[in-house]
């Protein structure tokens, strides 16, 4: 039993989970199905137990409400608005994750109705303040995403620089000259061709992977892109 002499919040946690279909960037949420926010969609979370740690209890509530377990997330921020949540004083720990959307089978479950990929651009209105935990974590992606390989978690083990160039495209808000854009990163050293993909009558095209040998080798104290 916990007594304590003065108020004090709860803690919920929230998942943003980023998703790559080969062609698209796109997040995943939930449309709620218990009041606040009845109907609207939500990122994946809720209230964190007594009995375990922050990103215990986000890896437990987005495999609930989801299906989707055993991926790797982080943390990225705590969000305190005093009132960003209508039931009480709740503060809420957030975690970004990205994943390849064809390994994981999305059904909804426990208090939430439906769960949906939407394409980043694309978002329906959202519940509580998470409108703004996206805008961050749309923030933080951009930056991790020119210091880590953080691309090559949302490809399959083989791909196509297109498919690595779109990602790149998406989420910078940029659009790179095709030519350069696969010289600079075929430089690196650390984006492997593996074999040839047939393109029907017309001339096949390379299929690459990332060696995360090599990354780790040349990597440390340099950019990666």
């Amino acid at each position: 039993m916990y007594t304590y002499k003065y108020p004090h919040p709860a803690v919920t946690t929230d998942c943003v989970v980023f998703g790559f279909d080969g062609s698209n960037l796109n997040l995943l949420l939930i449309e709620r199905g218990i009041e606040p926010f009845k109907g609207k969609w939500a990122l994946p979370g809720g209230f964190m137990n007594m009995d375990e740690t922050a990103e215990q209890g986000a890896m437990r509530e987005l495999q609930e409400e989801t299906s989707i377990k055993d991926i790797y997330i982080e943390q990225f921020h705590t969000f305190t608005s005093v009132k960003r949540d209508p039931r009480e004083r709740v503060l809420t720990i957030a975690f970004l994750a990205f994943i390849r959307q064809e390994k994981y089978e999305v059904i909804a479950g426990d208090d939430a109705a439906k769960a949906q990929w939407f394409p980043i651009d694309q978002l329906p209105e959202l519940a509580f303040d998470h409108k703004d935990i996206i805008t961050m974590a749309l923030d933080k992606l951009k930056w991790k995403i020119t210091y880590e390989p953080i691309a090559f978690r949302l490809l399959n083990k083989t791909f196509t620089m297109t498919q690595v160039q779109t990602i790149y495209e998406v989420v910078l808000g940029q659009t790179f000259d095709r030519r350069n854009f696969h010289k600079k990163m075929t430089a690196l050293g650390y984006i492997i061709p593996t074999e040839m993909q047939s393109r029907g009558s017309g001339r096949p095209g390379t299929l690459f992977t990332f060696d995360e040998d090599k990354y780790k080798e040349q990597i440390e104290n340099k950019k990666v892109f």
